[in-house]
């Protein structure tokens, strides 16, 4: 945690000035180690288990050892004995949810940038600012709507994460873009994904849905399924997924790499509607996650500028020639060619239809 190269990071995290970027993104840059670890099963019996089982037994040996005396009570001994070593022997170790560590700590790091350093220079990094802290919001916004309104929004994006959100609005992303920016919530991990489904389409309600969609989220089972499922609510919006991909939360080194109970998606639903590989569904199943927060604030934002440009361009999905049909639907049963002006009986109707000069 040296000054100098705090101050290193955040010149590249701002791109030397240029960037506005949260105390929580140059925390995640600055860590000098991360660890996660999944869940862990219970071994053994624990040990009240097992003193209260071998205890009982013992002393009935003893018991018989002492009554009946001669052999049987040498072997009664022994038996008691052998239990109670066996009972003494046994280890247990208990079962442990997924877990991570960041260090140092966001809440030491977070003490040590607006204490110690605010007290020497005077101030946070330059173009640092403290999250903790929101920002003023612009008038005409609401909750959902963290960034100041756009007279004709050409797009939306959608953020699940609130650092992220934060970081979008201070750089005025969205207005240059022209685009407007939602925050939607978040579900715990214990919460089911509908949740943030739900919460998405209530603040997406009041927006047509001719404007594109872009979904930023982070790299957990909520999030990946938020953008299918949002895709499958509203079929006749764009809607592109810019969140942090599993893959490469889960295979590119240095990459902040967080644990916690998964229990509002299965991986049989991971494969099936967010289309990860059976890798990265058990990879999230296992209580594995990553923040999009986390990603280099240049990276974040280009990201975000491309999957807008992406989205402008799509051409809005609609109906296909192969399927207006319907699936119901029988194909044309081919006519007979006719005989022109006949009129005959069985060969269709005369193609003259003017009444006759008799």
């Amino acid at each position: 945690m040296h000054d100098i190269r705090i101050r290193g990071i955040a010149e590249r995290a701002t791109d030397h000035g240029r960037l506005k970027v949260t105390l929580t993104q140059l925390w995640y840059l600055s860590r000098t180690r991360n660890y996660a670890w999944g869940a862990r099963e219970p071994e053994g019996v624990p040990a009240g288990l097992r003193w209260l089982v071998a205890l009982p037994v013992a002393a009935a040996l003893l018991v018989c050892a002492v009554l009946a005396g001669g052999d049987l009570a040498f072997f009664a001994g022994v038996a008691a004995f052998l239990v109670l070593v066996a009972a003494s022997v046994m280890r247990h170790r208990p079962g442990q949810l997924p877990r991570s560590q960041v260090i140092p700590s966001e809440e030491t790091f977070r003490r040590l940038m607006t204490g110690a350093w605010s007290a020497a220079y005077g101030s946070l990094p330059r173009g640092v600012f403290d999250d903790a802290h929101p920002l003023p919001r612009p008038r005409g916004t609401d909750r959902a709507r963290t960034a100041a309104p756009v007279a004709r929004p050409t797009s939306v994006i959608l953020c699940t994460d609130p650092v992220a959100a934060l970081f979008l609005t201070a750089n005025d992303l969205p207005g240059r873009l022209g685009a407007v920016l939602l925050r939607a919530t978040a579900p715990e991990a214990a919460a089911e994904h509908s949740a943030a489904l739900t919460d998405a389409l209530a603040q997406l309600a009041g927006y047509r849905t001719a404007l594109p969609l872009v979904v930023l989220h982070d790299a957990d089972p909520s999030g990946v399924l938020l953008a299918p499922l949002l895709r499958a609510a509203q079929p006749g919006r764009v809607v592109v997924d810019a969140g942090l991909p599993v893959s490469a939360a889960r295979g590119r080194a240095g990459a902040v790499r967080l644990a916690r109970p998964c229990r509002s998606a299965d991986e049989e639903q991971l494969r099936t509607v967010a289309g990860l590989s059976g890798a990265d569904a058990a990879w999230l199943i296992d209580g594995f996650w990553s923040p999009v927060a986390a990603v280099p604030p240049r990276l974040l934002e280009s990201v975000v500028v491309r999957a807008v440009e992406r989205a402008l361009a799509a051409e809005p999905p609609g109906p296909r020639n192969a399927d207006t049909g319907g699936f119901l639907s029988w194909p044309p049963v081919p006519r007979p060619a006719r005989e022109r002006g006949t009129g005959r009986p069985g060969s269709g109707t005369s193609r003259n239809e003017r009444p006759s000069s008799a």
